[in-house]
């Protein structure tokens, strides 16, 4: 196994396709094929599923990407490192939608102020979307909902998250899960962990939830609950962000389910310079003291 081989696995991998990769590598497409079956050989199991003219990553394809791109991004930073340059390179992470609307934008520009070389790309979803990207390798890391109880996965408590339930003016008061039985909810995806948590509160208190609809966003979701239309959880820092906020009425939760702790999380041993120099403008989240490793 070689850095070329594992040029061409990322190539092909991330194109789906031997000539394309060949393209973006500059080689001849019978070459990637040959070193990619030697790699296999190597290996000893098939790293993609080929379904002419397709090629899809198998499941110890997806395994062995994460490795291969975490193997070229350690390379790519030790000869910035021996050249003595400033850190430099791509910084992939991913957040929860309101994390990146409210928490990291300050951070995010301090960051790209003292490390201008530093390239950060940044993608938005749910806990489990996010999750997925870091245990697969296509983000460095990622702020989740937390904590975490995972294997590969490591990381430090950021940011304490309020949650709240909105209601239209007028309703009800809610103060326990009952209060909002038979209701109709207004959330992410199923693997948003703001929705399970949203859901583990009505079942704790032996409540069940009318109709669950699913939305992209929380303007969405405050748009229909001012409209009447139902209820939503969302953290207080996001409501409070966004016009029309003053038109809900907002109930907050009862211990235990009132605080949820944002982490950044990424595979453990995959820790690189530079997820170091971004870990080391965030602040640490009160109710985390001291900083623990996700899955501790």
């Amino acid at each position: 196994m070689d850095l070329t081989q594992l040029e061409m696995f990322n190539a092909v991998a991330q194109t789906g396709s031997i000539s394309a990769a060949a393209q973006q590598v500059h080689r001849v497409p019978s070459n990637l094929t040959t070193r990619l079956r030697q790699l296999e050989a190597e290996l000893g199991t098939a790293l993609f599923i080929r379904e002419h003219p397709r090629l899809y990553l198998s499941a110890d394809g997806h395994n062995f990407l994460a490795y291969s791109r975490q193997i070229m991004a350690l390379v790519e930073e030790a000869r910035s490192v021996m050249a003595g340059a400033e850190p430099r390179g791509v910084l992939a992470l991913g957040a929860l939608e309101s994390t990146a609307a409210v928490r990291i934008p300050g951070i995010l520009a301090r960051f790209n102020q003292r490390y201008p070389r530093i390239q950060l790309d940044l993608s938005t979803g749910p806990s489990g979307s996010m999750l997925d990207g870091v245990l697969d390798g296509s983000l460095s890391a990622a702020f989740v909902d937390g904590p975490l109880l995972h294997p590969v996965l490591e990381g430090v408590p950021v940011f304490d998250e309020e949650m709240v339930i909105i209601t239209p003016p007028g309703h009800a008061p809610v103060t326990r899960g009952r209060d909002a039985s038979g209701e109709s909810l207004y959330a992410f995806r199923a693997n948003c962990s703001y929705r399970r948590h949203f859901e583990s509160w009505l079942q704790a208190d032996s409540a069940v939830a009318g109709k669950i609809h699913e939305l992209e966003s929380y303007h969405g979701m405050l748009a229909c609950v001012i409209a009447g239309a139902g209820l939503a959880m969302l953290p207080r820092s996001m409501l409070e962000s966004m016009p029309g906020c003053h038109q809900v009425s907002v109930w907050p939760l009862p211990a235990p389910w009132g605080m949820l702790t944002t982490w950044l999380i990424w595979r453990r041993g995959a820790r690189s310079r530079l997820l170091d120099a971004f870990i080391d403008l965030l602040p640490i989240a009160e109710s985390e003291h001291p900083r623990h490793k996700a899955g501790d």
